[in-house]
C-alpha cells in the first residue's frame, strides 16, 4: 500500500500557524485529534526553550478555545486543546483518507503522513486546494509489512539471535551458541543472518527521505545550498 508524505504550508489564522511561526524554534507534535463539526479536540507535545510564552501566545489566540497543561518538563509540556478550525482533520474527513499521527508542526509547516490508494491521496490534496492549504509531495513509497520481508525461518532465527544477546554491545553470545540453540551448522546460521541482515538494512535505507546519488555524497564545497523553503501546490 502507498504511504505518502505531505509538507502542508498552513495559512495564516488557524492558531496552530500563527503561533509556531511566532515561535519558529518550537515543535508542535499532534498526538491524538478527533474532529468534530465545529471543532476539534487534540493532545499536543510542545517542546520550546520558553514553553510558558508560547503557552501564553496559544492562550491568547481567538481560535484557541481552550488550552490546559496535562504534564510539565524542562522545556516540555503535553496539552490538551480544542480549536475552532482543525484545517488537517476537516480536509481528511472530507477525502476519507485518515491522517496517520503523529503531526509534527514547525514554522507553519505540517508533516502529513497518509496511506491509501493513489485516488485517495489525490482527493486529500483536493481538500487543501478547496481549503486553501498549500502543499508539498516530499515522497511516496511502498509500505511493507515487516513480517513479510523475511521467512518464517529467518524470523526465528533473528529473534533468536536477539533474545541470546547475539546483537548486544558487547554481545552475549557467539555465533556458534545461536547456531547450535537452533539446531543448524555454524556456516548455515552465518549465511542465513548475514541475509536477514541485507534485508533489513536495504528496507530500512529504502524509508530515508534523502539518499546520496550513484553512492556519493557532493562535497561540501561543491555542494549548492539547500533552499530555504520547498515549492508548494495551491
Amino acid at each position: 500500500m502507498p504511504q505518502a508524505r505531505l509538507l502542508v504550508d498552513l495559512p495564516d489564522g488557524p492558531w496552530i500557524a500563527d503561533v509556531s511561526r511566532e515561535f519558529p524554534d518550537a515543535g508542535f507534535r499532534v498526538l491524538t485529534a478527533v474532529p468534530d463539526d465545529s471543532a476539534g479536540f487534540a493532545l499536543l507535545r510542545l517542546t520550546a526553550r520558553d514553553v510558558d510564552a508560547v503557552l501564553a501566545a496559544m492562550r491568547d489566540h481567538e481560535a484557541l478555545a481552550e488550552a490546559s497543561v496535562m504534564t510539565r518538563g524542562d522545556g516540555v509540556a503535553t496539552v490538551r486543546i480544542e480549536t475552532s478550525a482543525p484545517l488537517l482533520l476537516v480536509a481528511a474527513k472530507r477525502s476519507g483518507l485518515p491522517i496517520e499521527m503523529p503531526i509534527d508542526i514547525e514554522n507553519g509547516v505540517a508533516e502529513v503522513d497518509v496511506t491509501g490508494e493513489h485516488e485517495r491521496v489525490a482527493a486529500l490534496g483536493k481538500r487543501f486546494d478547496e481549503l486553501g492549504l498549500e502543499y508539498e509531495l516530499e515522497r511516496v513509497r511502498q509500505r511493507v509489512d515487516p513480517v513479510r520481508l523475511l521467512t518464517d525461518r529467518q524470523q526465528e532465527l533473528l529473534l533468536t539471535a536477539v533474545d541470546l544477546g547475539y546483537y548486544d554491545v558487547p554481545r552475549q553470545s557467539t555465533l556458534t551458541e545461536v547456531a547450535d540453540h537452533v539446531g543448524i551448522a555454524k556456516s548455515t546460521c552465518s549465511e542465513t543472518l548475514q541475509r536477514v541482515e541485507r534485508t533489513v538494512v536495504r528496507e530500512f535505507v529504502d524509508t530515508l527521505p534523502t539518499r546520496p546519488i550513484d553512492g556519493a555524497a557532493a562535497s561540501d564545497t561543491d555542494a549548492e545550498p539547500a533552499p530555504n523553503r520547498p515549492q508548494y501546490h495551491s
